[in-house]
């Protein structure tokens, strides 16, 4: 081990685009709330990096990357960053300071709660929201991280497979979306008064800095500055570029126009799909992914609003669904030229079964313990705000403020 400071130089850097994606979250989810509700939308966002860094540090990650305990958890042996110090690590961060691999992951944590919020907005209790994420993140997020990531995890020793958060991030946040909709409810006045946009322009504004910030998340995950994250970068860009277009194509031909909302929408899909195979496929398969994933998104969201169940900024549509899609495309695409590991394409059939079999334990872990925290909260400080808040707005009946 030898402490390269290219690599520190460009993990750090990839860490800050990694946290510059939440308050574009921030910004992409509250063009898309109504007017009354856009401070508190940002504010769940923002108000996630500070509740889940502080978490972090403490016990999250330790929980996810410290000394393992039986393939399923990390033990305490870090709590607090004890023992994460400014040398590298013979495992993690074999180039580069340990904290460094340490902040670099704490913003894949922090991004991985604030997507979920986009599934209940307008009606959750901000209190409550702030205990749910600290839940969330430590019973839900820090074990599936280790599974998948840290050295020992049971997913990782069976063959699971995921660059830089398909399976971690998208498919957790993505199914656990869908289980706090239907929990808490439906929006008061869905299919009855409008819920059009507050504005446009905001959630394209957000959309493009997620996509910037997205290089950091993809192209970092190498760990070192060289031509694994050269890779990642690249079909990161074919992806997204991808998904936009065929999202376009969808909504012209379903509805006769190209919905900006949809053209925007595809090309986050595109980054969450080629998430977990980017540091595995090369760009022709990239063009495959984003394509496929603008198409089926472009259903998803046709089929949650056939069901009627209210993810109102369809998280479970975009990231669940494209999280699935992408970890069992880098079971069909991988290929070792790239990252010394082959899929079904180039005769490894075992990858796309491995993959597979991650997806079904993920969604089912994931769904199974945010409903056991939807329920206890529920019972002990309540979901929802009542009718006369909801009705009101949260941005005046949760903080005390709005936008004149």
């Amino acid at each position: 081990m030898s402490l390269e400071t290219a690599d520190t130089a460009f993990i750090l850097i990839s860490a800050a685009l990694v946290l510059l994606m939440t308050p574009a979250l921030a910004i992409f989810y509250g063009g898309l709330v109504r007017k009354k509700n856009v401070l508190n939308t940002i504010m769940i966002s923002f108000i996630t990096i500070a509740v889940v860094s502080i978490q972090w540090i403490f016990v999250g990650y330790s929980l996810s990357f410290g000394p393992d305990i039986g393939g399923f958890i990390g033990g305490l042996d870090w709590i607090g960053l004890n023992n994460v110090d400014l040398t590298p690590h013979d495992i993690y961060a074999t180039t580069i300071p340990h904290q460094a691999f340490m902040v670099f992951q704490m913003m894949f944590a922090v991004i991985t709660a604030a997507l979920i919020t986009g599934a209940f907005v307008s009606r959750m209790k901000f209190k409550t929201f702030i205990i749910f994420t600290l839940l969330w993140t430590t019973l839900v997020y820090d074990p599936i991280a280790h599974w998948v990531w840290g050295a020992g995890g049971w997913l990782g020793n069976l063959g699971v497979l995921d660059f830089a958060g398909g399976i971690v991030v998208h498919i957790s946040s993505g199914v656990s979306a869908l289980v706090v909709a239907l929990v808490i409810g439906k929006r008061k006045g869905l299919g009855v008064k409008s819920m059009e946009p507050h504005d446009i322009r905001l959630m394209v504004l957000g959309a493009g800095l997620l996509w910037f910030g997205w290089f950091g998340f993809n192209a970092g995950s190498a760990l070192t500055s060289g031509s694994l994250a050269t890779s990642a970068f690249v079909v990161t860009q074919i992806a997204a570029s991808a998904g936009a277009l065929s999202w376009m194509v969808m909504s012209w031909i379903r509805q006769k126009k190209p919905s900006v909302i949809g053209i925007a929408t595809g090309a986050i899909a595109g980054l969450a799909a080629i998430t977990p195979a980017s540091g595995f496929v090369g760009p022709m398969a990239a063009v495959v992914i984003g394509f496929v994933i603008g198409m089926v998104s472009f259903f998803a969201i046709e089929f949650k609003n056939k069901m009627g169940f209210d993810d109102a900024l369809d998280v479970w549509a975009v990231h669940g669904v494209g999280g699935i899609w992408g970890a069992l495309a880098l079971g069909l695409f991988a290929n070792a030229a790239i990252n010394g590991v082959d899929g079904l394409f180039f005769g490894n059939a075992n990858q796309l079964l491995a993959q597979a079999f991650g997806i079904g334990v993920t969604c089912v872990y994931s769904m199974v313990v945010t409903f056991v925290i939807l329920k206890v909260l529920d019972w002990t400080m309540g979901l929802r705000v009542n009718e006369k808040d909801e009705e009101a707005g949260l941005d005046i009946s949760q903080h005390g403020e709005r936008i004149p």
